[in-house]
């Protein structure tokens, strides 16, 4: 088998070829594929970098080759169902326009793999934007601002992405580009959801799922808009039908063999851990699709899931220092297991203060396994959630708890009381219309 730099010579020399016809035109297209292939799996990011650059000139000689090709097909079609079946001119169907993926698209792609390589590919991907524009060439110009939106999101650029969105917004819907308007739509929903926006992220997502009505909605883009359906209902603690979507995504990305099905199985064994489900979790694992997925991102589920059941702090500390790139990268993750922490930490406390009237928060922490600066001052915050009730005497360092008060019941019946005076004014008003 060849090396890398084998191959790089290879590819090269084909590219350099003076040939220009059609067959030698299809093998500098593969040759420049495959050589961004070898650049990525080598990670060579300022080597692909200079590639696009330097064969631009080249893919758009391919891009209008195919081009010319397709369209005078669609003309010789026209041609001959003119010449069978006679008709005016204006009933003959117009010769449709080439949907190409333009390789500038897929090189940049590329850059997905490799490491460290966001800034690089905002980069590249800006010069083709402008390249496109100087060529004229709308379509993928379009393809190109999308994908920038993305890139954008993944590097935190929530300004500079919604600032684009809002002008591809307007002149897709301009054009009625249907499907590139969903994906736009998506993106928004997801940059307003990183800017904790969830009213505007719904309403983005309606308008997407609106628009993928109108047209055929590919399976890849159905699961990414179920993913987001299920992201947004997990946010809003409706864990029951972010599972249900969480399960359409997965069998989207199944059917078409996409990596990020595993996503898809995590956030549904989230719901079930987040439900207090945890027993489901070890039945959904061992099911046949998730079979398919078994690794390090199920394990670390797993983990939680039993930390969960068990009720143990330890546990969970444990499960997170053991799978820190599973469960802290994700920011939906880790934030849906910040709220599990602190639930599961509360749980804890109530339990081990439970049988005390004044207690050491120094022993409390001792027994939770943690600082006792962060035991004082969740007791803290319980207190003032009425979690118990109690005082915190920070001069002795203990905790007093107080038995529950009785309920006072003034409120209620004066409530109840109220309601039956107003029963008895509309039974008076009745019967003094009666009268009159």
């Amino acid at each position: 088998m060849a090396t890398p730099e084998q191959q790089i010579a290879l590819y090269t020399a084909t590219l350099n070829s003076p040939d220009n016809d059609e067959d030698a035109l299809k093998n500098k297209e593969q040759a420049l594929l495959k050589l961004g292939e070898v650049y990525r799996d080598t990670r060579k990011a300022q080597e692909l970098a200079t590639l696009i650059r330097s064969s631009r000139d080249f893919m758009s000689s391919i891009a209008k080759a195919k081009t010319a090709k397709i369209a005078g097909s669609e003309l010789e079609n026209v041609r001959r169902l003119h010449a069978h079946r006679p008709t005016s001119p204006s009933s003959l169907p117009l010769p449709s326009a080439p949907t190409l993926l333009h390789p500038v698209k897929t090189l940049i792609d590329l850059f997905s793999d490799i490491p460290d390589s966001l800034p690089l590919q905002i980069e590249v991907c800006k010069d083709n934007i402008e390249w496109s524009v100087q060529e004229k060439r709308i379509y993928l110009r379009q393809s190109l601002e999308t994908r920038l939106v993305a890139l954008y999101l993944d590097n935190k650029m929530y300004s500079e992405a919604l600032a684009l969105i809002l002008v591809l917004l307007k002149e897709l819907k301009r054009l009625d580009d249907k499907m590139v308007l969903v994906e736009v739509q998506l993106l928004e929903s997801r940059v307003c959801h990183a800017l904790r926006n969830l009213p505007k992220a719904r309403a983005a997502l309606t308008s997407a799922r609106t628009s993928a009505n109108a047209i055929y909605c590919p399976p890849l883009l159905q699961a990414a808009l179920d993913m987001q359906s299920g992201i947004l209902h997990a946010e809003e603690k409706d864990y029951k039908t972010a599972y249900s979507y969480f399960y359409e995504t997965l069998e989207g990305y199944s059917s078409q063999e996409d990596p990020r099905a595993v996503l898809a199985l995590k956030y549904m064994l989230l719901c079930k851990i987040m439900l207090n489900l945890t027993e489901d979790v070890h039945s959904i694992i061992n099911g046949k699709v998730a079979l398919r997925y078994a690794g390090s991102e199920v394990e670390a589920m797993k983990a939680i899931a039993t930390a969960h059941q068990n009720r143990s702090l330890q546990e969970f500390e444990t499960a997170l220092a053991t799978y820190p790139s599973e469960l802290n990268n994700d920011p939906i993750i880790r934030s849906q297991l910040a709220a599990l922490y602190d639930t599961l930490l509360e749980q804890n406390l109530v339990r081990i203060i439970e049988p005390f009237s004044r207690v050491e928060i120094e022993r409390v922490a001792e027994i939770v396994k943690l600082p006792t600066a962060q035991v004082e001052t969740k007791l803290s915050q319980m207190i003032l959630d009425k979690a118990f009730h109690g005082i915190l005497d920070q001069g002795a360092g203990c905790l007093i708890v107080f038995d529950e008060p009785p309920e006072d019941k003034t409120y209620d019946t004066t409530i109840d009381t109220l309601k039956q005076m107003e029963k008895v004014v509309e039974s008076l008003y009745e019967k003094a219309a009666k009268l009159s």
